[in-house]
């Protein structure tokens, strides 16, 4: 059986990463895996793991940032990309069709469509969410309205799928990589937005530096290099490869509200505080997804949030035990879902 999976984006970050997830869940099912990106991704992290793939264009309106405008853009667009879509699904022949997030969700999906080929699409955003539901089977990310109405037909809300060898992190490796800024002796507060660092994650261990004594690490490529100024005086770690060490380096994590690392950090059974509005204002509210593991926070009340996690971090992590132990079935449970659809 093969699974051809269409992937929004750069081919860098979040979705890739899901992307890949995905893929090494229905590998262990036994069911063999394409990626299809868009024509001008870099595809970074596809080379990097040396993951062939195929390309056609697979149009984006901005996600949850998206205008009326861009969405109009992005559907006529996709009107006229999806008939390329389906003569690529019409060469490799797949089973099912995966179609993840945004672009690569509405345009699989509709491409498998046109096609007569099954197809699941993974949303997460309102539009996806739309337009997916309406023709096929759907795998509602927290991020999803969808997420919240698990009876709604053909509808399987889910955790995102994250890659468990997340959890096999080395401490002590990761002591190896710091610099000698870096006090062994002190807790550690892991920053991030993803691959790419976004200026409110970038400003944010300045906000708290003068009033916590922590090592501050900082992972991620600034999304400009003016925001590097933010970063003089913390350790900056850029794009990396070793976050399963990093994770069972960290005492807190700060992250970006907007889901995988959220996951990953939880997995680890990790304390996280969820920095709202950090990419392009847009709020999740993953606190609500996670009560009691998940610590919302804005930069002007940081350094509170971090001092109060401390005094209830035994409390946070007996917690988050329980989501620990979910987020790690996902990507068995998302597999399942497609492999399903593939035998109807």
């Amino acid at each position: 059986m093969k699974a051809l999976l269409f992937v929004t984006g750069r081919g860098v970050g979040g979705d890739a990463v899901l992307a890949i997830n995905t893929a090494l869940a229905l590998t262990e099912k036994g069911i063999d895996c394409e990626y299809v990106l868009d024509n001008h991704a870099p595809a970074y992290l596809f080379k990097k793991k040396e993951l062939p793939f195929h390309k056609t264009s697979i149009p984006q309106a901005g996600g949850h940032a998206a205008s009326k405008v861009t969405i109009l853009k992005a559907g006529l667009k996709a009107i006229k990309e999806s008939r390329s879509a389906a003569k690529l699904c019409r060469k490799v022949q797949p089973d099912i069709v995966v179609g993840i997030i945004g672009g690569g969700a509405i345009i699989g999906c509709t491409a498998a469509r046109m096609a007569g080929i099954p197809s699941v699409g993974m949303v997460a955003t309102p539009t996806d969410s739309k337009v997916v539901s309406q023709m096929t089977t759907t795998i509602a990310l927290p991020e999803s309205p969808l997420f919240h109405y698990p009876h709604k037909k053909n509808n399987y809300p889910s955790y995102m799928p994250i890659n468990p060898a997340i959890t096999q992190g080395d401490r002590e490796q990761a002591l190896k990589t710091m610099s000698a800024g870096f006090d062994k002796n002190l807790p550690t507060i892991l920053f991030s937005s993803g691959s790419t660092l976004f200026e409110k994650m970038a400003m944010a261990p300045s906000t708290v530096q003068d009033e916590l004594d922590a090592n501050l690490l900082v992972v991620g490529d600034p999304l400009e290099e003016i925001y590097h100024k933010y970063l003089e005086s913390v350790l900056h770690l850029g794009y990396v490869d070793n976050l399963p060490d990093l994770y069972r380096l960290a005492d807190v994590a700060i992250l970006s509200d907007d889901g995988l690392m959220i996951h990953e950090a939880l997995a680890c059974q990790l304390p996280t505080i969820a920095l709202t509005r950090v990419k392009y204002g847009r709020y999740h509210n993953m606190a609500s997804i996670f009560p009691g593991s998940v610590v919302e926070s804005g930069l002007e009340e940081l350094s509170k949030k971090i001092r109060e996690i401390f005094l209830e971090e035994d409390e946070i992590r007996v917690k988050t035990d329980k989501f620990a132990r979910e987020i790690l079935q996902a990507p068995s449970r998302i597999a399942d879902i497609i492999y399903a659809k593939a035998k109807e």
